[in-house]
């Protein structure tokens, strides 16, 4: 699933049923989920959090950037922060299956319909900047509110979207992309906040003032103070003493953590800490956290533990909640505190039922799910197969030169199982729309029109899903056969099984294939999915029976 997040602040901190007008818009939108709402009195600002699709974030955006437009009165506005808009800016953040140049691509589009259809002007920053100096929202945001009457009138200042004319009631607004930021604390066994400081201005990026042996600030021949760089890039960090906890933490902002990964920084807090004569205890994520973040973290720790990395998903981050204490002050919860987990709910899913409740529901008269779903399922227990003999394999004696490899063959048979289980419920879905666009009612010609356009593009799409489950099938038999070769002997039925399951996935998934093709008026889509699904099912027919065959030649053999 694609998800970005938007995270806009707007200048409103006070009134609650204004700030809640705005927040509204946000529901109303299909595919975005409101995340937090985090009003200050005494800055007048709200920060508000949403993630979601990424047409339905960039919806959601334009809506309550509107909104703040008609019910915020910029010329009224005070407040201790630094603000020049009704919506002061509004970033987009990849957070799953989604690159930054698509978020620039969306800042884009929704600061070009703010600026033309709410005339309100638009100035791109961060990676959407159009210019260096731009880049920066401080630097954009020189002289505030108030300076922009006379801003807006220099060349310099030209908006990069809407018009170069000052819109007293909404200001300007800033709209970008950047990268997810983590808020991270580290735990230190001490009250003392200057030894925290201390370490967090040696972690920091921008590091400290160098200093003489006798504490005294070195200066360069022009007279500017020397700085010493720190040990992590996209690190701020402080230190500080919280009163609630009775200790001192180092309070860190990871910029992007795909440079500087929380495991990284809370090691080198650790090493630091030892340093000095402290430990560090634990420590914390403040909001939410990409999954991926906890994932990193995780292999991170199944590799200095030599331990496999073949795993399901939830025990890699439970190993990286342990690994780096982050219920050491309060209990991390993954459902609340993974972004991806407030949008995923797997109870709403055929995957979160029991194993009877699933053929509960495919034994009665509902024609979904059928088929499709059961080929999905077939595929991701194959897969399983295949990862639970890696597993069995790791770390055992006389295949110790097989390890790396299996441990890698391991983690893509988790991969493929997680994809294979998220097709059941696709394969379902894409069956209800196609229903649902049946249902729909056209009575003029142009609605008939298009009615016949969407279930064509539903049918397509119900039909390239079980295409899918026949590649992943094929997929996890290649895995198969390099298990075969380096698994451990004593479980290697296990991956014949796989096998089997293999074959039935992708001939049921065939049969789907064969089903929708009928109803697709596009010629050239349907000689190319019938030509691209006969191939793979003759792939994985050959696939499977070879390694079947071979497995039950050497099994037959250890009995005579």
């Amino acid at each position: 699933m694609k998800l970005v997040e938007c995270v806009p602040n707007f200048s409103e901190g006070r009134n609650l049923k204004v700030i809640k007008s705005i927040t509204d818009q946000v529901d109303k939108v299909p595919g975005v989920k409101l995340l937090d709402v985090d009003p200050g009195v005494d800055t007048n600002r709200t920060v508000v959090t949403f993630i979601g699709t990424p047409d339905g974030v960039a919806e959601a955006a334009f809506q309550v950037i509107k909104k703040a437009s008609e019910v915020i009165d910029m010329s009224k506005h005070t407040g201790g922060h630094a603000r020049q808009g009704a919506t002061d800016v509004c970033p987009f953040v990849p957070v799953a299956g989604v690159t930054m140049e698509e978020c620039v691509e969306i800042a884009k589009k929704v600061g070009k319909r703010v600026g033309e259809e709410l005339e309100i002007p638009i100035y791109l920053y961060e990676e959407a900047a159009t210019r260096p100096e731009r880049r920066s929202l401080p630097d954009i945001r020189v002289g505030e509110y108030e300076a922009l009457s006379e801003k807006l009138k220099k060349p310099e200042w030209k908006p990069d979207f809407g018009p170069a004319k000052f819109n007293a009631k909404a200001g300007v607004t800033v709209i970008g992309a950047r990268e997810f930021l983590i808020a991270y604390n580290v735990n230190l066994n001490t009250k003392d906040k200057k030894l925290a400081h201390d370490i967090a201005l040696t972690i920091r990026e921008r590091g400290r003032f160098k200093r003489d042996k006798n504490k005294k600030i070195v200066k360069d021949e022009n007279g500017k103070k020397i700085k010493v760089p720190g040990l992590l890039k996209e690190c701020k960090a402080v230190g500080w003493y919280i009163e609630e906890y009775s200790q001192a933490q180092i309070s860190i902002n990871l910029t992007n953590y795909n440079i500087t990964p929380i495991h990284v920084a809370f090691d080198v807090a650790r090493k630091e800490a030892r340093k000095r004569g402290l430990r560090v205890t634990g420590s914390e994520i403040v909001g939410l956290t990409p999954k991926q973040a906890l994932l990193d973290a995780g292999y991170y720790y199944l590799k200095k533990q030599k331990r496999s990395e073949a795993i399901p998903e939830s025990d890699i981050i439970d190993i990286a909640i342990k690994s780096m204490g982050l219920s050491d002050i309060t209990e991390f919860c993954p459902e609340k505190k993974i972004i991806e987990y407030q949008f995923e709910n797997d109870c709403d899913k055929l995957v979160g039922l029991t194993i009877r409740g699933f053929n509960n529901i495919l034994s009665t008269d509902a024609p979904a799910p059928g088929g499709g779903s059961v080929a999905a399922l077939c595929g991701s227990m194959a897969a399983s197969l295949d990862a639970m003999v890696a597993n069995l394999t790791f770390g055992k004696k006389r295949y110790e030169k097989y390890w790396n490899r299996v441990n890698l063959l391991g983690v893509q048979a988790q991969k493929l199982k997680d994809e294979m289980l998220d097709l059941i419920d696709k394969d379902t879905d894409a069956f209800n729309e196609v229903m649902a666009a049946m249902k729909v009612k056209a009575k003029t010609d142009d609605e008939k029109k298009d009615k016949d356009n969407l279930i064509q593009e539903k049918t397509k799409n119900a039909t390239l899903i079980p295409l899918t489950v026949m590649k992943k099938s094929l997929e996890i038999l290649q895995v198969s056969k390099k298990i075969i070769k380096y698994g451990n002997k004593n479980s290697i039925s296990d991956v014949g099984v796989s096998a089997v399951c293999c074959e039935a996935a992708a001939e049921s998934a065939y049969l789907n294939v064969l089903i929708n093709l009928p109803g697709i008026e596009d010629k050239k889509f349907k000689d190319n999915t019938l030509e691209e699904a006969r191939e793979i099912k003759r792939n994985v027919s050959l696939l499977s029976k070879k390694i079947i065959k071979n497995l039950e030649k050497s099994l037959e053999s250890e009995i005579t």
